[in-house]
């Protein structure tokens, strides 16, 4: 059995590896050759107590960890200025420094005050400076905004430090395995399990204002796709139909899921408005028709059928019509995810029984692969569209990646787990 009809029957469902709880560090396997030196000096403490996040060390890892920069060790620091007073540009030239973060963190009745400035070393002049101030719950986070803050101005590419993600994992062994869904910081901090359950928990879907998780879970022996508020916990059955239901994807306005049901045979793609509850049904096939994937203009779904044969990505109107068949290189094309600005889809793209992520721009309707392989599944484009988040896996061991979308920087998700697998990456 292929590994298409594995997915599509839910033949992944056994999972029998052992696993823990899921923290994670991230190793940069590939950077970026031109990566820009930067320093980013220990904020200066003005509170006796200190705080109780590091938020400079947050900085310099997100940005040291995005490829596209190479931060200078603590170390090899020439000095720690504290206020843009006490920057002697020329040290920091110096030794091969070409932007300079400097900061202040104080205290004042339980909140933070947080200071920060970005300076262009060569020419000696002030590119940002900003004043926040944060509880010490929202610490991370303020930090993580800083990166963002500092990554745009320095790429022109918004960063995406300060957003989450989800992803699966198990424990135990056979029948006594237990499944998470969890969601996480971007840099695996913070990991809150949504859902457990001793039954399969598959295909996370975020909503487009991050509020809501839609999956699917065997709880009930049966398959059904469940809506969850993340704040609250509240969830919300929404398909429960006989045979498969599978593989959601919200719609870019929030209001329907596009998803797989066999309630009428073979596996169709349907589109569920979750107001209404009303249901339509898109593709009329007898072949599979599966993981859909809204443009993020709405007017189009994606989707993977074999009703070629093999395995191929095919694109309809989202209010049904004509399906035209977008990929013919390879044997295998799956599981669609579009790029923020709909220009590009990513997808596993398989030969062989070899299975890379690729990127296809819909213009030109070429194909880059750009992982090694061979098990790479599951892609999800990151929020600016600069990296893809999947899944890979290594003998029985189940782990997530990130490559960029030129290929050229790729890291790896290292968690305290042995498995972790169906990434999606938060809006």
């Amino acid at each position: 059995m292929s590994f298409f009809r594995k997915m599509l029957l839910m033949g992944l469902l056994a999972f029998n590896t052992s696993l823990s709880h899921a923290e994670m560090t991230i190793e940069i396997t590939e950077g970026i050759e031109s990566a820009v030196p930067i320093a980013i000096v220990p904020f200066a403490l003005q509170s006796p107590a200190g705080a109780p996040v590091a938020i400079s060390a947050i900085v310099n890892s997100d940005l040291g960890r995005s490829g596209y920069f190479r931060t200078l060790d603590e170390q090899s620091m020439p000095a720690k200025p504290g206020s843009a007073q006490a920057v002697n540009f020329k040290d920091w030239q110096a030794v091969g420094q070409n932007y300079l973060v400097i900061g202040q963190v104080s205290e004042d009745r339980g909140q933070y005050n947080i200071q920060f400035q970005l300076f262009d070393v060569y020419k000696g002049e002030q590119l940002m400076g900003y004043r926040m101030t944060s509880s010490p719950a929202e610490l991370r986070r303020t930090a993580h905004h800083i990166s963002d803050l500092i990554f745009e101005k320095l790429t022109g590419t918004k960063g995406v430090f300060s957003g989450r993600i989800a992803y699966i994992t198990s424990t135990g062994q056979g029948k006594r395995s237990t499944h998470k869904l969890q969601v996480a910081d971007a840099d695996g901090f913070n990991p809150q399990t949504i859902a457990t359950s001793v039954e399969p928990l598959m295909s996370p879907a975020w909503s487009p204002d991050g509020r809501k998780m839609a999956y699917v879970s065997f709880e009930r022996k049966s398959p059904a796709i469940y809506v969850q508020t993340l704040a609250t916990g509240e969830r919300v059955k929404v398909a429960d139909f006989p045979g498969i239901n599978g593989a959601p994807a919200w719609s870019p306005d929030g209001a329907k899921l596009a998803l797989t049901l066999s309630k009428d045979g073979s596996p169709d793609i349907y589109v569920l408005n979750l107001i209404t509850r009303s249901l339509v049904k898109l593709t009329k096939s007898y072949a599979i028709d599966t993981e859909p994937a809204w443009s993020p203009d709405g007017s189009a779904i994606v989707f993977t059928s074999d009703r070629g044969g093999k395995p191929q990505l095919y694109s309809m109107p989202s209010q049904g019509g004509l399906e035209k068949r977008l990929t013919f290189s390879g044997d295998y094309n799956a599981r669609a995810s579009f790029s923020p600005d709909g220009k590009n889809i990513a997808m596993v793209h398989g030969n062989g029984g070899d299975y890379r992520i690729a990127v296809m721009d819909i213009a030109t309707r070429s194909i880059n692969a750009l992982t090694a392989g061979p098990s790479d599944e599951s892609p999800s484009f990151a929020p600016n569209g600069s990296m893809i988040l999947y899944a890979s896996q290594k003998g029985n061991t189940g782990f997530l990646s990130a490559v960029s979308i030129d290929g050229k920087m790729q890291q790896k998700l290292v968690f305290d787990s042995r498995e972790v697998r169906e990434p999606a990456w938060s809006p």
